[in-house]
């Protein structure tokens, strides 16, 4: 599901985004907007958004449409958002710093919506502690978020990827590969994640709650459109921030949403609460400001591009870890500042919270 898309697309995206690009005044007078999601439990409420008539609500309030369309494929959508077939799509922070903003793509993390929370986890079968992972092979969606934290997992016990053999396994055949007995290490995300650990003598020995704030899960929308188009980006916050409220009703309106989402993503209410536990939603405007603004989101970012970087996912023409410039709210940036292709923004989540949507 939340997967890295390799480089070798990224000229075709590119120049694909390129041809469909709008000139300034036409794209001043767009009214109808299109954002592409995927399913995971950070980003379900974006289809009850639209099924419930959310969206439809809060799009009408600005004059505008917006559509929600589902991708099956999650690094299928990142590529049609690239190459300009969306306006914005859902991703994760280290997919939106790889694809589009590598690929020359201006986006901005509108809205940082949670932070896996131990939804991700390394699995060993017949071992207690990660040091046991030791000389073994590896499956994982390689350069995935998966592979990002067996690095960082490694890094905690003194070993690196050279004490491992990475295996690269499909999302859809991680949990077939991991009862096989020749498969004893994984790393991957749930509901996989939750399959997996019922593997007999399966043990999760790391998971992304002890990394917190490194793997986000955003909506990302195309810089220019929302500079030429502001509406878009309040019609979407609000939207966001009514679903996000009705999730923490406990009453039955609460409970009819939830159940929605369960179903939606294939599971039961039971289901879909266990991974919202470990998925650190920002429920509130005021939470989601706190969190784009601190200085724990720019240590994570850089994690996550100096191994964007020394796994070659920057773009061919990356020479250091700073080829891409990332922004953040204060004015702080990593990278070079000249060429800024991801910006995370608080601003509209800011006016969220203080209730001037």
């Amino acid at each position: 599901m939340r997967t890295l898309f390799k480089r070798a697309i990224v000229g075709l995206t590119l120049a694909l985004a390129l041809v469909a690009a709008q000139s300034p005044a036409i794209a001043a007078e767009k009214k109808s907007f299109r954002i592409a999601w995927s399913i995971y439990a950070g980003w379900m409420p974006w289809g009850y958004a639209s099924d419930s008539g959310i969206m439809k609500k809060w799009a009408d309030k600005y004059g505008i449409s917006v559509e929600i369309v589902q991708i099956n494929d999650y690094v299928e959508s990142i590529n049609q958002y690239t190459a300009g077939a969306f306006d914005g799509c859902v991703m994760t922070n280290m997919d939106a710093l790889t694809i589009p903003a590598a690929g020359g793509v201006d986006s901005t993390a509108l809205i940082s919506g949670d932070y896996s929370d131990g939804n991700d986890g390394v699995v060993l079968k017949g071992g207690k502690s990660l040091k046991d992972i030791k000389g073994q092979n590896v499956n994982l969606v390689e350069l995935s978020v998966s592979h990002y934290l067996l690095a960082r997992a490694l890094d905690t016990v003194g070993m690196s990827e050279r004490d491992v053999r990475v295996v690269n396994t499909a999302d859809a055949d991680i949990v077939s590969a991991f009862v096989s007995p020749d498969v004893t290490a994984t790393v991957t995300w749930n509901p996989q994640l939750s399959e997996v650990r019922k593997a007999e003598g399966a043990a999760m020995v790391f998971d992304s709650s002890k990394v917190p704030g490194e793997i986000i899960d955003l909506m990302v929308v195309n810089t220019d459109t929302l500079k030429q188009n502001p509406n878009l980006g309040k019609a979407l916050v609000g939207a966001w921030y009514e679903t996000l409220a009705l999730m923490k009703d406990g009453g039955p309106k609460g409970t009819e949403a939830l159940t929605a989402m369960a179903t939606a993503s294939g599971t039961d209410l039971e289901g879909y609460k266990s991974q919202l536990a470990t998925t650190k939603m920002f429920y509130t405007p005021a939470e989601a400001v706190a969190f784009a603004t601190s200085p724990e989101l720019v240590k994570g970012m850089d994690l996550v591009r100096t191994f964007s970087f020394d796994h070659g996912l920057l773009g061919e023409g990356a020479r250091t870890v700073d080829a891409v410039g990332i922004a953040f709210p204060g004015g702080t940036v990593l990278g070079d500042a000249g060429n800024v292709k991801l910006r995370f923004d608080a601003e509209t989540m800011k006016m969220a919270a203080e209730g001037k949507l």
